[in-house]
């Protein structure tokens, strides 16, 4: 009540999909259901990043240069 470091309300995956539904709207549809599989992809792949404090930008840079993000708890296969 007294701490605003503390969200609003606690649906974090509603906040998680906005994003797609917005694009859906938009565009109307996706194109194809691979389509709709890579934004998922990528999508998760920056919410995970920014909920464990990386930037969005160097996040992806390291994905594109083949070294991607990983959180510390997730050991590499």
């Amino acid at each position: 009540m007294y701490s605003f470091t503390v969200p609003f309300d606690n649906n974090q995956a509603e906040r998680d999909i906005r994003m797609m539904k917005v694009k859906q709207k938009v565009s109307g549809c996706f194109r194809s259901a691979d389509g709709a599989d890579l934004f998922c992809q990528i999508r998760g792949y920056i919410s995970t990043a920014r909920k464990n404090g990386q930037p969005a930008l160097d996040v992806l840079h390291l994905a594109l240069a083949g070294t991607p993000y990983l959180p510390s708890f997730v050991s590499p296969a």
